[in-house]
């Protein structure tokens, strides 16, 4: 079967939603489908990868997002569709492509929008109020409900914003690369490299914008050292924050480093292995892929109460409310449990997510399953149907 997937906001370097789409396509081909991804980007271009064909449609860049670009040309991506003649639609962005579900109606396509972002969340972080930000998302979740076949979404905590339509999306979890991400990778020459010996190395891996809130991580790093821990803060990631957050780390005299996007595999599986603990400041978070990496790394997590981390970290982090004080005291008690133990911890619970569980549970949405030759249909119109 042929799956079209489709996506706004797609971070040509890092993101979770990135690694989502490649994951999931490769697990489709292997299953024997065949994955297609379209992304806006600069130009047009088309090419074969490892996890399906990749199409980019040209789309402006969104002010003040740092890099992200978004299709705006309707008629370019209806041309796509119309020449694919998809079996399956899969659309990662209910704002935006919202109107895909009216075409794959028309086309007779099934179809499935996955649920990234609580709408919910932003409206109350950036929106008009706590009132008004449920109405209006209310209202734009009652459409996107009715546009589409399926809605999936990965954590209870992300379904509770349709459960109050009394809507039944069908949850998903993602998973996480087991062999890639390993406490294996742990290297003290890496610890060396970032901290002193004696410090605890606590390890920010994320995007650096508004909705994450970064400055927590900052935050909770002040506090410890207030009360005598002496930690030290790496940032793994980019964005629009970036350089207020390096400002005021100089101003604090807080031991911060910004490493930006780490395009060296081998020194982030090494960070994430070596951290001492991993912090998550975002309050809006829908699974957490990064937390999840940092988890299957044998590193713990400390992650907000107002996401649906705390469901996916399980017993192995401690989930905290957005204050320095709470984040450092969790930090504090991860550090009281003993390494060996708190590293196992974290792997065992990552192990409950691998990412061929998310592969299966994805295709059974669209009603497949894994081709039992394993062999992958072609792209080709001419030659998949």
């Amino acid at each position: 079967m042929l799956i079209v997937r489709i996506a706004n906001f797609v971070h040509s370097t890092s993101g979770g939603l990135r690694t989502a789409l490649r994951e999931l396509g490769q697990g489709y081909q292997t299953a024997g489908h065949q994955a297609v991804l379209i992304t806006p980007g600069p130009r047009a271009t088309e090419e074969e990868t490892p996890w399906g064909r990749m199409i980019t449609l040209p789309g402006p860049v969104v002010p003040g997002l740092g890099g992200y670009r978004v299709l705006l040309n309707r008629g370019a991506v209806t041309r796509q569709l119309d020449r694919l003649r998809p079996d399956r639609l899969e659309v990662h962005d209910r704002s935006t492509l919202r109107w895909l579900g009216a075409w794959a109606r028309r086309a007779e396509v099934p179809s499935m929008m996955v649920s990234h972002e609580s709408l919910d969340g932003l409206l109350r972080l950036f929106g008009p109020g706590r009132s008004l930000g449920l109405r209006a998302a209310d209202r734009l979740n009652s459409r996107t409900v009715r546009a589409f076949d399926a809605v999936v979404c990965t954590t209870a905590w992300a379904e509770r914003e349709f459960h109050r339509l009394g809507a039944a999306p069908i949850r998903v979890p993602l998973g996480v690369d087991l062999a890639r991400f390993s406490p294996a990778h742990r290297d003290p020459e890496v610890r060396c490299r970032f901290a002193e010996p004696d410090q605890v190395i606590l390890l920010h891996c994320g995007r650096l914008s508004a909705e994450k809130e970064p400055r927590l991580s900052l935050t909770a790093l002040a506090e410890l050292r207030a009360g005598g821990v002496d930690a030290r803060l790496v940032v793994a990631g980019d964005g629009p924050l970036r350089t207020a957050l390096e400002q005021e780390a100089l101003d604090r005299r807080l031991p911060a480093v910004f490493l930006g996007h780490v395009a060296d595999k081998a020194l982030l599986n090494a960070l994430l292995a070596t951290a001492d603990v991993g912090v998550a400041p975002g309050p809006i978070e829908t699974f957490g892929l990064a937390a999840l990496e940092t988890l299957a790394s044998g590193t713990p997590v400390v992650a907000r109460a107002t996401s649906a981390l705390p469901e996916v970290i399980g017993e192995a982090g401690i989930a905290a409310d957005g204050t320095g004080p709470a984040y450092a005291a969790a930090i504090r008690t991860l550090l009281d449990r003993p390494a060996a133990a708190r590293r196992a911890a974290a792997r065992a619970q990552a192990e409950r997510f691998p990412w061929s569980g998310a592969v299966d549970g994805f295709l059974a949405v669209h009603g497949l399953t894994r081709m039992p030759d394993g062999r992958v249909h072609s792209a080709d119109p001419a030659v998949s149907r």
